[in-house]
């Protein structure tokens, strides 16, 4: 099954990038079916999946030769964790593809090449959650750099989209080859073992400087990915020059990566070296969250004031790592699934304005709602859901972070509180700005700010609002599947750590 869920989207780019451009309907059809395949496939992975406390941690193991001379195999498995994150990929997917089902007319690019470029961004962010072997993990986490790059650099909007590609590709290209020494630093130090479950049941390295050099090594290309303060600056420059749609699944999946990976691969491989760096790491979440909202507020663009509240909240999401209680963990992982499910309604939402106004600049707006009043209520919404109003998913994920973090540091608790605050002032002033107050003359020489959403828009929309409602209001599913995943992973991190996890081995 997790095969399927790489092989699938990786055949249908293939499919579709074969097609002809003047082919442009059948494309979108095509593209839209291998995706529905994936979440079909997805659904029937959960459906299957064991949520027991004593359950193995990880699920659907495959393993095959991949280089039988280097004993190195294609090897696949997925957690609780990575269960969210693969259903999140498969759900956004298919909305990210009718986001964009009508944008590419305006852009002179061809239709089939970038639904194709879509499919290959997913199965390569597929393969990132369920690789269970380090150095295929890698191959992922670099070659997903290479569909996204031409989305942005090719498919963006504005004079700087070009520059927002480079300047994306040259620092994740920096962080990965810094992670590249990394592997193969720990594939050297345990006797050439690429597979993640033997790494994890085999005894860890030494505690002292081998063990933080490989910690930095893998940590500060999960820190440019995910991005964490200081090293989030190529976020609002991909963002605000993506495509609406690409950057729902950049900021939404792709940068889940980074955080997804720290857990994954920092906590059980590295964890003297976590403990030793956690309170570096709390300390630039909880900067990255105050200054990432300060500077949101100054924004003038929409899409770079979405990237900048991305920011922090993957502050929040940093101090439930490393706070390392079970609550902030499990917060943390629910955040990273709720927060795909807000930002990219968010980032859909300010495509269609900015799809009318041909604008994403905040000053071409004002009184919008006037015209476009359902359009306004998905983009409150999508707002309030960004700022974890209670009764949306968000903020049952902030609870628990904060939560858990003041039961072991206080102080840092309350700074990233005011986090929340900040975040009202900046989501509420921005739909004030566009939405409400006088209305801008321009907008009625603008025909379609006169078009409220259409049924296309309203159908991929409504399962992210019933999405954000559902679990806002019962997240338990999500927390089922998160708890035993958490808890095996803390237990490297713990005082005293727990016994080897159950049924991690591939045999």
């Amino acid at each position: 099954m997790l095969s399927a869920l790489v092989a699938v989207p990786l055949i249908g780019a293939v499919v579709v990038a074969s097609m002809k451009r003047e082919h442009a309907a059948a494309a979108r059809w095509t593209a839209l079916g291998f995706a529905g395949a994936v979440a079909v496939i997805t659904a029937v992975v959960a459906l299957g999946f064991d949520y027991a406390d004593d359950a193995p941690w990880l699920q659907f193991t495959e393993s095959y030769t991949w280089i039988g001379a280097w004993d190195l195999n294609l090897s696949w498995g997925i957690d609780g964790i990575a269960l969210l994150l693969v259903a999140l990929t498969a759900g956004l997917t298919p909305i990210a593809m009718l986001a964009a089902w009508r944008d590419l007319d305006a852009v002179q690019r061809s239709v089939p090449t970038f639904f194709a470029l879509v499919l290959a961004l997913q199965a390569a962010m597929l393969a990132t959650f369920l690789a269970s072997n380090v150095l295929l993990f890698y191959f992922f986490f670099e070659a997903m750099l290479v569909p996204m790059y031409f989305l942005i650099g090719s498919y963006g909007t504005g004079p700087k989209k070009q520059y927002a590609a480079v300047k994306f590709f040259l620092y994740s290209l920096l962080g990965g080859l810094l992670m590249l020494v990394a592997v193969i630093a720990l594939w050297v130090n345990n006797g050439g073992v690429f597979d993640w479950a033997t790494l994890v049941e085999s005894e860890p390295l030494a505690a002292g400087t081998l063990q933080n050099w490989l910690f930095l090594g893998f940590f500060v290309a999960f820190a440019i990915k995910a991005p964490f303060f200081p090293f989030h600056t190529w976020l609002p420059d991909a963002g605000g020059a993506a495509p609406a749609a690409v950057a729902a699944l950049l900021v939404g999946v792709m940068d889940k990566i980074g955080t997804f990976a720290i857990l994954r691969y920092c906590l059980p491989l590295f964890p003297d070296a976590t403990k030793t760096f956690a309170p570096w790491v709390i300390g630039m979440s909880v900067i990255g969250v105050i200054y990432a909202a300060f500077v949101a507020i100054g924004q003038t663009d929409l899409k770079r004031l979405v990237a900048y509240t991305s920011i922090a909240h993957f502050g929040f999401i940093g101090l439930g790592i490393f706070a390392f209680t079970q609550a902030s963990a499990t917060g943390a992982v629910l955040y990273m699934f709720n927060h795909g499910l807000a930002t990219g309604l968010l980032f859909i939402v300010v495509g269609f304005l900015t799809l009318r106004r041909g604008s994403a600049q905040i000053k071409d707006y004002g009184g919008a709602a006037k015209t476009l009043p359902l359009l306004a209520g998905i983009f409150l919404f999508a707002g309030l859901a960004s700022l974890s109003l209670p009764g949306t998913a968000p903020f049952i994920s902030e609870f628990l972070v904060l939560f858990g973090a003041f039961t072991e540091n206080e102080p840092v608790a309350v700074v990233a509180a005011l986090g929340i605050i900040l975040a009202a002032a900046y989501v509420l002033w921005m739909y004030q700005r566009t939405m409400q107050g006088d209305r801008n003359p321009e907008l009625d020489e603008v025909p379609a700010m006169k078009r409220d959403l259409t049924l296309r828009e309203k159908a991929l929309v409504a399962p992210l609002v019933v999405a954000i409602l559902g679990f806002g209001f019962y997240p338990q599913p999500l927390i089922d599947a998160i708890e035993p995943a958490v808890d095996h992973t803390l237990g490297f991190v713990a005082d005293e750590p727990a016994d080897l996890p159950m049924g991690v081995s591939n045999e």
